[in-house]
């Protein structure tokens, strides 16, 4: 059983941060196609290596926040992700999300990204998120319409062609 508190909780899901137990969940997230379609990301080749990405990723320690682990509420079931990362080179602080493909459609991404907005506005003082997906993602832009970001722009971004939507506090 893991012992990672819960940092918060919506409806539907719990967060909590990543931790090795959650190795097995990820691989299997970064192994469809077409969970990372749009992402840029490469799948990992092991559940070894998920894990060794969880123990490396220190964005909790370095920045007080990062992506976190979101699990069903009624079975503790891996969904996948959703949290918030800064992005340097913006200056910006990024909303992203990413969930088993048997999850999709059913309103996850929206309830985790309104859960994680609420969480960086309220309890990490943030005043500025931004989201952005390729211009070609229509479910990840639904997703960030739906969770209340509007379109501030069109950029070039390292997935390509991407739209960026920005809530403010």
């Amino acid at each position: 059983m893991n012992n990672a508190p819960i940092l918060f909780e919506s409806d539907r899901l719990l967060f909590r941060e990543f931790t090795p137990e959650d190795a097995r969940g990820m691989f299997e997230l970064n192994l469809a196609p077409e969970v990372l379609k749009f992402t840029g990301d490469a799948p990992f080749n092991s559940i070894d290596e998920a894990r060794s990405f969880i123990t490396n990723y220190t964005q909790y320690q370095d920045r007080g926040y990062g992506r976190w682990t979101v699990l069903l509420k009624d079975t503790n079931e891996y969904l996948g992700w959703c949290g918030l990362k800064y992005i340097p080179e913006y200056m910006d602080i990024d909303l992203g999300y990413r969930f088993l493909r048997k999850y999709w459609g059913q309103g996850m991404a929206t309830e985790a990204s309104k859960a994680t907005l609420s969480y960086g506005f309220n309890h990490l003082n943030m005043d500025r998120i931004v989201g952005r997906a390729h211009v070609d993602n229509h479910a990840s832009i639904r997703v960030l319409e739906k969770a209340g970001l509007s379109f501030e722009k069109e950029m070039e971004y390292d997935i390509g062609p991407t739209v960026q939507y920005v809530k403010l506090k």
